[in-house]
């Protein structure tokens, strides 16, 4: 569910585009958009077919994830973008925000995932799927660190799981032990305003998937597609600067 301070408005899928060609389609997925599943038909795949009904998803990004995200527009190129994941050719990077100092330096985490019945992912050893992620330390602030994500597999949540798993969850998601982000945590003499509750300054769970590098399906061209911050993700980081630097 969105923030109720976020709102949804109408969303033109022209605006969305990073990159087309006669061949692919590259897109900002917004926050709040599932990528295929929804009953609501507001999901971005729904938008696609509509803009252009050949469009094929080459791979996803859970709703409450922002980012880079790759669409096909035949099946041959669809089959040679899905080698190139197969193959483990694409290179993913996301960025996201989590509790406490961490310094990584290239650290692999190498842990198998299962997907429960309630959709929540878990480290399995003995019947998991392999799933490999590699973290670097972006940026560090008093109590929080900006990190760089790199999936080697493409498991359901696996960034979640991993950080989850070695005990630096991703600030706002509650689904795996983060905490949201207040202001009166951060700032000194906080003035709350007259509302009754007040509202983390993450507005949810905070991952971007920021860039994707690809072998072009036709010319082999390598290229890299890159999405700036979502708004909630920003302004945090700001706030965070300002308070926690």
């Amino acid at each position: 569910m969105a923030h109720p301070k976020i709102s949804q408005k109408f969303v033109h899928f022209q605006d969305l585009i990073l990159f087309e060609d006669d061949h692919i389609l590259v897109v900002d997925k917004p926050l709040y958009m599932a990528s295929l599943d929804d009953k609501s038909n507001r999901n971005l795949n729904h938008l696609a077919k509509l803009y252009n009904p050949d469009l094929q998803l080459c791979h996803r990004l859970d709703k409450n994830t922002s980012g880079v995200l790759l669409m096909a527009k035949s099946p041959e190129n669809y089959r040679e973008i899905s080698l190139q994941f197969q193959r483990r050719q694409i290179k993913k990077v996301y960025k996201t925000l989590v509790h406490g100092v961490h310094r990584f330096e290239n650290q692999e985490v190498d842990l198998p995932l299962v997907v429960s019945t309630n959709k929540k992912v878990f480290v399995n050893r003995d019947n998991g799927k392999k799933s490999v992620t590699i973290f670097n330390t972006e940026e560090i602030f008093r109590n929080y660190t900006l990190v760089n994500c790199q999936p080697i597999t493409g498991r359901m949540h696996q960034i979640r799981a991993h950080l989850a798993a070695i005990r630096c969850p991703i600030i706002g998601d509650s689904l795996y032990g983060g905490k949201d982000i207040f202001l009166s945590e951060l700032k000194r003499n906080y003035n709350p305003s007259g509302r009754k509750e007040e509202l983390p300054v993450n507005h949810g769970y905070l991952l971007h998937a920021e860039s994707l590098t690809l072998r072009h399906p036709v010319t082999e061209e390598e290229m890299q597609f890159l999405a700036p911050y979502p708004k909630n993700f920003s302004v945090c980081l700001k706030i965070l600067e300002k308070y926690n630097g």
